[in-house]
């Protein structure tokens, strides 16, 4: 017979899975200044920012980078829309990938394969997430794939990838490794202050509407690079 204390006592909720945490705690939409595509965004950060320490028992994480998007994203997707050459029937790299903003837009504009990466299971949820929202395939990895080159990827894209010096340290290494053996290589920038500017060359540059609790700004300019 079952010990009745032991059916008395509560019992803990299950850590819902981060697709099903997503889903829960955002709203899709059409992104700002994007129209063409549509994601799971969070409305409020600093809401999200403590119920993902509360599921997943830590403080101190860093912002749900996926849950917004993000001025050098917004870029590089606005740029890979307006120049859909760029990747058709191409391999794509998005790489620290979020929400996957970027692959989904290369997707829609007809590349060959997409691969979102991100060391973040929740970003990586997201991408597959937007993806479905989207009508299109990405593939998605939670990797830290940084001490290779990117291969086999033809197109590279990175956004917002300089605002720190120590990311900036292993980011640029990567990009140059996979414009060494012959990637287009493009990155979204906001005036972040480790981007090594001389390396690059600028294609474009955008006004993007951001998250101004974020970005202390509700507007960024944004330079789409490319590396060599």
């Amino acid at each position: 017979m079952p010990n009745e204390s032991r059916l008395l006592e509560p019992r803990e909720a299950a850590e819902p899975s981060p697709e099903a945490f997503i889903r829960e705690r955002t709203r899709p939409g059409p992104v700002p200044f994007l129209p063409e595509v549509a994601l799971h965004m969070a409305e409020e950060v600093l809401e999200l920012w403590e119920a993902m320490e509360a599921v997943r028992g830590e403080e101190g994480l860093p912002p749900p980078f996926w849950a917004f998007p993000w001025a050098g994203g917004v870029g590089v997707a606005r740029y890979v829309l307006d120049h859909p050459e760029l990747v058709a029937g191409r391999r794509v790299l998005d790489l620290a990938a979020g929400s996957g903003l970027v692959a989904v837009a290369a997707a829609l504009r007809g590349a060959g394969s997409v691969l979102a990466v991100d060391i973040d299971p929740y970003a990586v949820a997201a991408v597959g997430v937007n993806a479905e929202l989207n009508g299109v395939r990405v593939d998605a990895l939670a990797e830290d794939v940084l001490d290779g080159d990117g291969g086999p990827a033809e197109v590279v894209l990175a956004g917002d990838v300089f605002y720190e010096r120590e990311m900036a340290a292993r980011f640029l290494p990567f990009l140059e490794r996979a414009r060494a053996r012959g990637a287009q290589v493009l990155v979204g920038d906001p005036g972040r202050a480790y981007l090594p500017r001389e390396r690059f060359t600028s294609l474009a540059a955008y006004r993007v509407p951001v998250v101004a609790d974020l970005e202390d700004a509700e507007l960024k300019t944004t330079t789409v690079w490319q590396l060599g």
